[in-house]
C-alpha cells in the first residue's frame, strides 16, 4: 500500500472515530440583557435566552462543568452533554440568567473577573463603547501614550457623533468589516493597542480617555459588574458555580510568568476568600494561554481551564484547554439549528 493511500486510512480512520463518538458542548456566554450597542456581541436578550434555555432543557443533557471534568476522566463523556458558561462577572449574571437558569434546572459556571468584583467602575471595552460609539462631542485631539501603539490624532468629523449617527449606526458590530465613520475607526484603534497592555497600564490609559472625554468613571447600572454581596447570591443554592477569571483580564501570553501567576493565584484566592469554598475552575480572558499559564494553574490548585477554541469536547479533551463556543443573540430558531450542527454534527 502506498503512502499517500495509508495517509487516507488514517484520515478516514480519524473521521470515523470523531463521527460517531460521544460529544459534549460547552457554551460560552457574557451577558443576559438588552443593551441599545453592544460592538462586541457580548449579550444576549433575556427572551431569547429562556428560548435557548428551554431548547437545551428538552434535547440535551445539562451537566456541570466539574462534572463533565469528571466524565472526561473515566472517558465516558455524555452524548449530547452541554455545559453552560459565563465569562466575566456582569451583574445581569445574578438578576437576569440565574432565574431562568433556576427556572429550567440548568446549572452553569460563571467566570468571575476578581478584581472588578464590588469596583464601581465598568470593564475597559465598556468604557471604549460609551466614550466613542454615544452621542456627543469629544476635544479635537487625543493623545495617549500606550505602549508599541501610541496614539496621536486629529478627529476632524470624528469629533461630532450625532443622535442620528447613533440611531443608524447602533447595530454595528467588530465583526463587520464596514467602519462606518471615524468614531468606529477610532475605537477599532485604540481596542488594539489597549488591549496589549497589562491591567495597570490599561487602567492608567483609560483614566486619561475618559478624562479627556469628561466621562466619569462611573459604572452604568447597565454595565455594571458584581459586588461581592451579589456575588455570595450569584452561587448560593448551588445551581451556580464560580470559576476565576484573572484579576483585570488580561491577555495572559502577552505577560510575564511572574504577572500571569499573580493574575492567576490572587483571582483564585480572592475569589475563595469571598465565597469561603475552593474554586477549582479558570477561564483563560480573551482564549490567551501559554504553557507556561497551565503550568501555573496546575500547581495553583485548578483542576480545568476553558478557552476560547469552538470545537465539541471529545473524549481526549485537554481539562486545562477545553473548547468552548459563543452563543449569539439568537431566537429559538436559528439557536436550534446552530446547536444541533454541533451536537449531531
Amino acid at each position: 500500500m502506498s503512502v499517500g493511500a495509508m495517509r487516507g486510512l488514517r484520515r478516514a480512520a480519524r473521521w470515523l472515530k470523531y463521527r460517531f463518538a460521544s460529544r459534549a458542548l460547552i457554551l460560552m456566554y457574557h451577558r443576559v440583557t438588552a443593551l441599545p450597542t453592544d460592538p462586541h456581541l457580548l449579550a444576549v436578550r433575556p427572551d431569547h435566552f429562556a428560548e435557548q434555555m428551554e431548547e437545551i432543557r428538552r434535547h440535551c443533557i445539562p451537566m456541570r462543568l466539574q462534572e463533565l471534568i469528571e466524565a472526561l476522566r473515566e472517558r465516558k463523556v455524555p452524548n449530547r452533554a452541554v455545559v453552560v458558561t459565563f465569562d466575566d462577572g456582569y451583574a445581569d449574571n445574578l438578576h437576569e440568567a440565574k432565574p431562568v437558569l433556576e427556572h429550567y434546572g440548568i446549572p452553569a459556571t460563571v467566570f468571575v473577573t476578581a478584581g472588578h468584583v464590588g469596583n464601581r467602575r465598568e470593564f475597559w471595552w465598556d468604557d471604549l463603547d460609551r466614550v466613542l460609539l454615544q452621542p456627543g462631542t469629544l476635544p479635537a485631539r487625543l493623545r495617549l501614550a500606550m505602549k508599541e501603539r501610541p496614539c496621536d490624532c486629529e478627529l476632524g468629523d470624528a469629533r461630532t457623533y450625532t443622535e442620528n449617527d447613533y440611531r443608524q449606526h447602533r447595530d454595528w458590530h467588530v465583526e463587520r468589516q464596514d467602519d462606518p465613520s471615524g468614531r468606529h475607526r477610532l475605537f477599532r484603534t485604540l481596542y488594539a493597542g489597549l488591549s496589549a497592555l497589562s491591567g495597570g497600564e490599561r487602567e492608567t490609559v483609560m483614566d486619561e480617555l475618559l478624562a479627556w472625554a469628561g466621562a466619569e468613571p462611573t459604572a452604568r447600572r447597565s454595565h455594571r459588574t458584581l459586588t461581592t454581596e451579589e456575588l455570595i447570591r450569584l452561587q448560593a443554592g448551588g445551581l451556580v458555580d464560580v470559576g476565576a477569571h484573572t484579576m483585570t483580564h488580561p491577555y495572559l501570553a502577552t505577560l510575564t510568568g511572574a504577572e500571569q501567576n499573580r493574575e492567576i493565584r490572587h483571582s483564585k484566592e480572592r475569589l475563595e476568600a469571598i465565597l469561603g469554598c475552593a474554586v477549582t475552575s479558570f477561564a483563560y480572558p480573551h482564549g490567551s494561554i501559554t504553557p507556561e499559564s497551565v503550568a501555573i494553574l496546575s500547581e495553583a490548585g485548578f483542576v480545568s481551564a476553558c478557552c476560547s477554541h469552538p470545537d465539541a469536547v471529545w473524549q481526549d479533551a485537554d481539562p486545562f484547554c477545553l473548547p468552548r463556543v459563543v452563543v449569539r443573540d439568537w431566537s429559538w430558531k436559528p439557536f436550534k439549528r446552530w446547536l444541533r450542527w454541533w451536537i449531531d454534527g
